[in-house]
C-alpha cells in the first residue's frame, strides 16, 4: 500500500505535459529514493519561479522583471513586431539569431470550444501597440494548425485596421528534408507558398 504522501507526489509530476502515471511515479521514487538534495532544490527553484516569474509588461512573455530584457533592449529593431504563440517560441527564433525586432507573446491561440478568445490572448494590448503607429511591420509566427491559422487570420485583420503590414512565416519543405517523408499539409503549404527562382 502506497503512503498519501507518495501519492500525492506522484499526483504532483503528472501535472507536467507528457507525463502520466509510470513516468511520475518512477519520477518520484528516484526523487525519494536516490537524489533527495536534488529533490530540494527543484522544490525551492519551483516555488521561487512561480512567486517571482510573472509576464512582461509590453510583450507578455515571462520574466521576473517589469520589463523583459529583449523590450528593454535599444538596441532592437522597434518597427518590427513579430506575434508568437508561447514564450518558448521566442528563445528558438532568438536562437536562430535572424529576428532583431521585438516580440509579442499570445501566450496559446484562439480556440473558442475552450473558452479562449481575443481577450484571453491580450489582443486588446496588441490593438493599443498597433494604435500608436510605432509599428510597420507585424511577423505573424503562430503554429500552422487550425488553431494558429485562425489566429493569425484574426491578427491580420486587427492589423489590417491601421494599415500596417502583415506578414507570415514561410511554411513547407524543411531544409534537408526529403518529399517522401513530408505530410500533404506540409507538401501542400510547400506549393502554395512556392516563389520564382
Amino acid at each position: 500500500m502506497k503512503s498519501p504522501l507518495i501519492q500525492e507526489l506522484i499526483d504532483a509530476f503528472r501535472i507536467l505535459p507528457g507525463v502520466g502515471p509510470k513516468s511520475a511515479q518512477r519520477m518520484a521514487y528516484h526523487v525519494l529514493e536516490r537524489n533527495k538534495g536534488g529533490g530540494r532544490i527543484l522544490s525551492d527553484t519551483l516555488s521561487k519561479a512561480i512567486g517571482e516569474v510573472g509576464h512582461c509588461s509590453l510583450c507578455r512573455t515571462l520574466t521576473e522583471e517589469l520589463t523583459c530584457a529583449i523590450c528593454c533592449s535599444t538596441q532592437r529593431n522597434t518597427t518590427e513586431l513579430c506575434i508568437v504563440e508561447h514564450p518558448t517560441d521566442v528563445e528558438v527564433i532568438e536562437r536562430s539569431g535572424v529576428f532583431k525586432g521585438k516580440y509579442f507573446v499570445l501566450m496559446g491561440h484562439l480556440s473558442p470550444i475552450d473558452g479562449i478568445g481575443p481577450n484571453a490572448l491580450g489582443l486588446d494590448e496588441l490593438e493599443v501597440r498597433l494604435a500608436r503607429k510605432e509599428i510597420t511591420e507585424l511577423i505573424i509566427a503562430t503554429n500552422p494548425t487550425v488553431e494558429g491559422e485562425a489566429t493569425a487570420f484574426y491578427i491580420q485583420q486587427l492589423a489590417n485596421t491601421f494599415g500596417v503590414l502583415v506578414t507570415r512565416l514561410a511554411q513547407g519543405v524543411p531544409m534537408g528534408g526529403e518529399l517522401e517523408y513530408l505530410d500533404s499539409g506540409t507538401l501542400t503549404q510547400a506549393f502554395i507558398a512556392r516563389k520564382k527562382v
